[in-house]
């Protein structure tokens, strides 16, 4: 494994030279795929790995070794990291979210640039917008979870949106593949609402952590366990295990977590059989419209503003949920007035997100300590897994599903004591107040009305139409929140906190799915269960758009594995000429 960089437009990966050619109508690619994030850069390494010829193209710039900032102190950035105001400038949007930093603000994109809409009152924050080969896998948070058939029939049980046409047992083995090169740490525990996985050796609990743990599990039988998270414990395939340096937001020199740009990009570079393209804006699948097939992307380059067009014979889009969902609805024709590959009706429909911001924290006297530094900085905390709603026979009037929650201990330095000079500092060393937080993550029902629509007053600085996304919290949703956070707050009482505080700041998630979502029936769905649309037979959306519920833990490892299902079902389809 190296830190070499990502080519440019017109880049070639690879040293064929008649790479070069490949995706024009004259020689198309076999395969063209948008996006470089956790699902593009699965379905590059898949494809390219089983011979195809691929075209990725990526909206973002090129990843180097400058870009790895994890070891830059504050000290040396310009605004020494001590304000977002500046940055917020041109990226208000981005500048809210907790990811983007002074040492990351330029992978992140320009809000002006690149807006979108919401209706009057009802903002949503999408964050985590990146604009750098890779995506999303620069900043994400890393935990890992698989889904259960309570999640993948939810309709079934309680009576909301629609099951998936698959189940845990489909996706078992492709989760297997995922999880064993992607390095995930953590503990099974034997319950059925978080299955177990194929785990690195855990990193451990902190003093306090281990009593939480063990009180609350055996004081309300609730399973408190480590968040299983994508940094390695184990050197796996050239990547050494983490060495807890903390800010995994800013890059990772040691590749020691998961990122697509320097691990799946890079496998399917390597096979000298996939060009990359950067800083390409995709604007519209290309169409014949006499065989009702998609024959490539129509893309803006984001520095000329230059159009292009690059060919294949089978179109996977892997952008992220709105991103997939706003091309393929900027891709409406006489054939397709409402969207591309939406005869359903319901493209851009059933918007998901996990809702967030509720939960509670709490002082642990017993465990106060001097702060230290200097000490490793644990990539992952506490996992506290769904208690709600999993008997169908007892279901909870208030709110139809559940939630989970993620947190940890921690202690930290006190400013707040006596002294001054030699005095205070001495003081400030010797303080450490230890603390407990427990953030809840719930999961929301399927409703129609949060959706997705293209703005026809709003474009972005290439022309391309922006989105309007109308997402609202629903009654069932704060109840779920009120619950969950009362429920936070009973459990640190019960394992001993003091000086407790209820945190309740409700707010969404960056965990976007459900928006070209996958069922068995074309008439309500837009996907099947291999992702490959119902009315454009070599057309597939392989991110999470296509999830039709979005579960209670993180969707980045369920997506990641459905691609990789999806590609060898495509595999296997081109081998028998039905594609």
């Amino acid at each position: 494994m190296d830190g070499n960089r990502h080519m440019g437009v017109g880049g070639q990966a690879g040293a064929a030279g008649s790479m070069q050619a490949v995706g024009t109508r004259a020689q198309p690619a076999d395969v063209v795929i948008v996006g470089a994030g956790a699902t593009g850069g699965w379905a590059a390494k898949r494809l390219t790995e089983a011979g195809l010829r691929v075209v990725v193209l990526d909206a973002g710039r090129a990843f180097g070794p400058e870009d790895f900032r994890e070891h830059i102190p504050a000290h040396a950035l310009p605004l020494r990291a001590r304000t977002k105001a500046v940055i917020a400038r041109t990226q208000p949007q981005q500048a809210a979210g907790y990811p983007l930093t002074e040492w990351n603000a330029d992978w992140f994109v320009n809000d002006i640039d690149e807006p979108y809409t919401t209706p009057p009152g009802q903002p949503f924050p999408w964050v985590g917008r990146m604009r750098i080969v890779g995506g999303r896998t620069h900043v994400w948070g890393r935990q890992s979870y698989r889904y259960s058939d309570i999640d993948f029939r939810a309709a079934s049980r309680d009576g909301f949106g629609i099951d998936w046409p698959l189940s845990a047992a489909d996706l078992a083995p492709y989760y297997d593949e995922v999880e064993r090169y992607v390095g995930i740490t953590g503990i099974n525990e034997g319950i059925p609402q978080l299955p177990d996985q194929r785990l690195q050796p855990p990193m451990g609990f902190s003093c306090v952590e281990a009593h939480v743990r063990a009180t609350i599990g055996a004081g309300m039988g609730r399973t408190v366990t480590q968040g299983r998270t994508a940094n390695l414990t184990e050197s796996i395939n050239g990547r050494p295990k983490c060495h807890m340096c903390g800010p995994c937001e800013r890059g990772c020199a040691t590749f020691s977590y998961f990122n697509a740009a320097y691990t799946t990009v890079l496998d399917a570079e390597k096979t000298g059989r996939c060009r990359i393209i950067t800083q390409a804006m995709a604007a519209q699948v290309l169409m014949d419209p006499q065989t009702r097939r998609a024959t490539g992307i129509r893309y803006v380059d984001r520095a000329t503003r230059a159009h292009h067009e690059v060919h294949g014979r089978v179109v996977i889009l892997a952008a992220q949920a709105f991103e997939s969902v706003r091309l393929l609805l900027n891709s409406a024709g006489p054939q397709d007035p409402a969207g591309l590959a939406n005869s359903s009706g319901v493209l851009g429909k059933y918007l998901l997100s996990h809702f967030t911001g509720f939960g509670a924290s709490a002082e642990f006297p017993a465990f106060h300590q001097p702060a230290d530094p200097n000490a490793p900085r644990k990539p992952t905390g506490l996992f506290v897994a769904r208690f709600r709603n999993l008997d169908p026979q007892k279901p909870d009037a208030r709110f139809p599903r559940g939630y989970g929650y993620q947190g940890g201990g921690s202690t930290s330095v006190e400013q707040d004591v006596d002294g001054f000079g030699a005095a205070y500092v001495a003081a400030v060393k010797a303080s450490g107040r230890t603390t407990v937080s427990l953030g809840g993550f719930g999961e929301p029902v399927p409703d129609a009305r949060n959706q997705v629509t293209i703005d026809p007053q709003a474009v972005d600085a290439w022309g391309i139409p922006a989105i309007r996304i109308d997402m609202r919290f629903s009654e069932t949703d704060r109840a779920m929140m009120r619950d969950g956070a009362e429920q936070a707050a009973e459990m640190l009482e019960a394992a001993g906190g003091s000086n407790i505080r209820i945190t309740w700041a409700p707010r969404w998630a960056s965990h976007e799915v459900g928006i070209a979502r996958m069922g068995a029936d074309p008439k309500t769905s837009v996907l099947n269960q291999f992702q490959q649309t119902h009315d454009v037979k070599n057309l597939f959306v392989v991110d999470g758009a296509s999830m039709p519920s979005v579960g209670y833990v993180n969707p980045t490892l369920t997506m990641m594995a459905l691609a990789v299902r999806s590609c060898d079902y495509l595999l296997t389809k081109l081998r028998q000429f039905e594609i």
